[in-house]
């Protein structure tokens, strides 16, 4: 074993680790408390960011773009939900160094090399995951369910081959209206960020696998029509019966499907040149490994 690859010199007592422990999760959990009361503070601006997308879907159908709240502290645990999120989000780099600092010393140089990228790459993924949500699936999922109601009407008056009825003042119909809930609303936009958020983690996850040795590239070749199907699923669970935004999600992580395969396949490649450079594998290993 080369020097390049030795545990660093940090080995501590028990009781040395619990203290270093207990000093990570002070700061993790003071960077936290402190991100979390600056997003209360532009808390809602942040509630206007998170339903703009339902806000321009009402603008477009020549509604108000009002929210009710049916508790005298709805609106305010609203708030206070979107700080706790944002704060987490805001302390995550804080979180996630002290992590950071307490685990790498106990791995090897090298794992430490390898391990660092996801690190980075996870929260930059879960950015990109759900500005895709909040910029093209969630305007999309928000006019399929409000514009749900306006198209019954028109569907029953094209089956029975009747006149589209036509709602006035004194009529004894049943008309429905959309008086969104803060609080019922906010939570299907958070729903929808942190779903998408979570599949763009596909590449991360499926990599790491891939260098513990758990998934192969081939083997995830193999998969890709029980991926499909996996896909497909996902796609009419988490989105509205929308066949563009069920397209849009599939064609979306089927692309991070085969982007996972690309880098195993890479970590694979370079595993083998480490390997063979250390005279711990030859041809005859590799195509056993292949097998």
């Amino acid at each position: 074993m080369n020097d390049n690859d030795q545990i660093d010199d940090s080995a501590a007592p028990l009781i040395e680790h619990l203290a270093e422990l207990r000093t990570r999760l002070i700061r993790s959990v003071l960077a936290f408390v402190v991100a979390m009361v600056a997003c209360f503070t532009v808390a809602q601006p942040l509630l206007n960011l998170i339903q703009q997308p339902l806000i321009d879907v009402l603008i477009a159908r020549g509604q108000s773009p009002e929210l009710i709240f049916t508790a005298p502290q709805e609106q305010f645990f609203v708030l206070v939900r979107i700080s706790v999120i944002g704060g987490f989000a805001l302390a995550f780099p804080i979180i996630g160094h002290q992590l950071w600092r307490f685990v790498a010393p106990g791995l090897y140089r090298s794992e430490q090399n390898a391990f660092l990228p996801f690190l980075i790459a996870s929260p930059l993924l879960f950015l990109l995951g759900a500005s895709f949500a909040h910029f093209v699936v969630t305007p999309l999922a928000m006019n399929f369910f409000i514009g749900f109601a306006d198209a019954i009407p028109l569907l029953t008056a094209y089956i029975t081959g009747s006149e589209v009825p036509t709602l006035s003042d004194d009529t004894t119909e049943l008309r429905t209206v959309f008086l969104g809930s803060i609080r019922e609303s906010t939570d299907l936009a958070l729903k929808f960020i942190f779903a998408f958020g979570l599949c763009f983690q596909l590449p991360v996850l499926l990599t790491l696998m891939g260098k513990a040795g758990l998934v192969s590239a081939e083997g995830l070749g193999n998969m890709r029509k029980w991926a499909v199907v996996a896909i497909l699923t996902l796609a009419a669970l988490v989105t509205p019966p929308d066949v563009i935004t069920q397209l849009i999600l599939f064609v979306v992580v089927y692309g991070l499907y085969e982007i996972s395969i690309q880098l195993v396949r890479l970590v694979e490649k370079r595993r083998d040149a480490r390997l063979r450079a250390e005279g711990l594998l030859d041809d005859e290993d590799e195509e056993d490994l292949k097998v």
